[in-house]
């Protein structure tokens, strides 16, 4: 945006719906890539509208024919213009984010939360989980902002949740989280390079998601992944790097009732074709999303030769 520009924006638009509007017109005439928390330029311009202004979004409807204050109009177009030259996912420049109904703090040193186990989370995982096992131990592996770990402590209140991820800017962003929910007795953010630092833990449920995009998405992703860190993305050429080591691994953390649950998104082709033995479940969401797997304890112990030869 140009100066002249913003100075036309300031003297021409007057009300909340007047600058959702236009936000969501340059949003889309920019060509801006959504989905890291909405799907399109109208959801993003009122999140980051309502957001400056800082109101709640369930308030848009009644407050959209307010008129803006001179400041309140320069702060719109000032994070607006970042949005669209900077292409700087809206999570970043809000540094909040949702998950499972949830907020959560994010920053560039964590993937902004979009995986949809979730949806799984809240559903308290009953359709995978043995019948009336209530999990007493949970591991979130590759926690990154920590968003599954907490998401299941409030879920299952009585478990132990153990929150790893390698990077240690990561566990800070998670730790932040999780003062922030006043979890600091249950969630237990540890660094591991995947299961070394919970060595002879075992869990009742282990929930992952681990860098999988294959290289080929990796070079193609739009500008706004960016902004994220690497390392939470890419997992070599086929994705699944990360995911053999899982495989390989998991069964020894679980106990007997054990379940992994393991979101690869659209590594899922690379996984069958490298596995082909596996009968992996692969679980389907109401609110979209793929790519996500369960193994028990015991088709992990079945197929670990094979898990272990490939890793």
């Amino acid at each position: 945006m140009t100066d002249q520009l913003n100075d036309q924006l300031l003297s021409e638009l007057f009300t909340i719906n007047d600058f959702v509007r236009f936000g969501a017109s340059a949003f889309n005439q920019a060509g801006l890539y959504f989905g890291h928390g909405t799907d399109n330029a109208w959801d993003e311009a009122v999140f980051l509208t309502m957001f400056t202004l800082n109101l709640p979004d369930n308030l848009f409807a009644q407050v959209g024919d307010c008129k803006l204050t001179k400041q309140e109009k320069v702060e719109l177009v000032a994070i607006f213009k970042r949005r669209i030259d900077e292409e700087i996912p809206a999570a970043y420049l809000t540094n909040q984010a949702n998950f499972a109904g949830l907020p959560f703090y994010v920053d560039e040193r964590v993937l902004v939360p979009r995986s949809p186990i979730g949806e799984l989370i809240q559903q308290q995982f009953k359709q995978q989980l043995p019948k009336g096992l209530k999990p007493e131990r949970i591991l979130d592996l590759c926690t990154g902002s920590g968003c599954i770990a907490i998401a299941c402590a409030y879920q299952f209140p009585d478990a132990e949740v153990d929150a790893v991820d390698l990077s240690i800017d990561a566990l800070n962003v998670c730790q932040i989280n999780i003062e922030s929910h006043g979890l600091m007795e249950q969630v237990i953010p540890i660094q591991s390079d995947i299961f070394s630092g919970v060595e002879g833990q075992v869990y009742d449920l282990i929930v992952t998601n681990p860098p999988y995009v294959d290289q080929e998405d990796v070079d193609a992703l739009p500008k706004e992944f960016l902004h994220e860190p690497e390392m939470g993305l890419g997992s070599g050429s086929d994705g699944l790097d990360i995911t053999r080591k899982i495989l390989a691994q998991a069964s020894a953390h679980l106990t007997e009732q054990g379940v992994l649950i393991c979101e690869v998104g659209n590594s899922q082709v690379h996984l069958q074709v490298e596995y082909p033995e596996v009968d992996f479940t692969w679980l389907t969401f109401e609110k979209g999303g793929h790519g996500v797997f369960m193994l028990t304890k015991a088709q992990l112990e079945q197929h670990l030769a094979i898990f272990r030869a490939r890793a």
